[in-house]
């Protein structure tokens, strides 16, 4: 029989009847296993049948058997209560904070930085969060949260992105990282100014990094930076800047981690106020779960506070 072209469907609990005469193979023990009355149980179990167009039980006066339909639509009923009730589980799983899956993108020039500061309070404070991390540019980062592929970002701001909500974390000084022999080299007080006549190693085109110093170039005065030699990482950047190739900026967070690989390395500090960049969460505007991605938020801008950085207050 079809209704409006569709096949009629077994209901949930025609097919819990069934699943409980399967088993049991008596009415009134299946009836009080799942608190159904007996009456109910049999005109559900009916229902079923003429649902389906299949006779599911042989009845006799003093036991039910399950006719061979019957004992291959039972393994399939159980398997689909099974999944309903996995479901189920799913569902309550969600409804609970900060557990599941939490799709994280962050940006190369801060995912070998700040990670290990992120696993660990994940671990810590959140252990039942499913954190999966997506290192990536900027760009295609903000391509997955629109889409849906990534839930939350770690990244330099601002974007100016619609639809896009920031969630500051902190501000943090670059310092001009120079060979052995530069003589900007372990200076303090230095002026922007200085960076005109520099010549500046950049990463490779797409990294947001690369951008942000350009922008400090062009504040301090330069328009034009020549550039002859770039990069893909900071670790390959300053490993030209040792050889002597040339200067290149760095965020105060991926000092100590850079520089400890070279002892042909010096490290040159601007004067007041330095050039920044500032880093923070971004999710999409109405996400479900936005009060968990402030709350973690804030978390992290409480276990940031040993790092070199200036953590912001939450309204900032």
């Amino acid at each position: 029989m079809t209704v409006g072209n569709k096949r009629r469907q077994p209901s949930l609990a025609q097919l819990r009847a069934f699943a409980a005469v399967a088993e049991h193979l008596h009415f009134r023990d299946a009836a009080a296993a799942i608190g159904m009355s007996q009456p109910a149980l049999s005109g559900a179990v009916s229902a079923l049948e003429e649902t389906l167009g299949v006779t599911l039980l042989e009845r006799t006066t003093r036991k039910v058997l399950l006719s061979p339909e019957g004992e291959r639509i039972a393994v399939r009923a159980k398997a689909v209560l099974g999944e309903v009730e996995a479901l189920m589980e799913e569902a309550e799983a969600v409804r609970a904070p900060f557990t599941g899956a939490l799709r994280l993108g962050v940006i190369p020039t801060v995912a070998p930085y700040l990670l290990p500061t992120v696993l660990r309070l994940v671990h810590e404070r959140y252990p039942h969060l499913d954190l999966q991390v997506h290192e990536e540019q900027t760009a295609s980062l903000l391509d997955g949260l629109a889409g849906g592929r990534l839930d939350l970002l770690l990244l330099a701001v601002p974007l100016g992105v619609p639809g896009v909500s920031e969630l500051p974390l902190f501000d943090e000084d670059f310092v001009l990282v120079t060979p052995l022999d530069h003589g900007l080299g372990g200076r303090e007080g230095i002026p922007r100014q200085a960076l005109r006549e520099l010549n500046l190693l950049l990463l490779d085109e797409g990294h947001c990094l690369r951008d942000q110093a350009l922008d400090i170039c062009r504040e301090a005065g330069r328009d034009d930076v020549p550039v002859t030699t770039t990069a893909a990482g900071l670790s390959t950047l300053v490993q030209l800047v040792a050889g002597g190739l040339g200067v290149t900026l760095l965020p105060r967070t991926a000092l100590k981690v850079e520089t400890s690989r070279s002892n042909q390395l010096l490290t040159g500090y601007f004067a007041d106020p330095a050039p920044t960049r500032r880093i923070a969460l971004a999710m999409r505007v109405g996400a479900a779960r936005g009060a968990e991605y402030e709350e973690l938020a804030a978390a992290l801008r409480q276990a940031l506070r040993p790092l070199p950085v200036r953590v912001l207050e939450q309204d900032t």
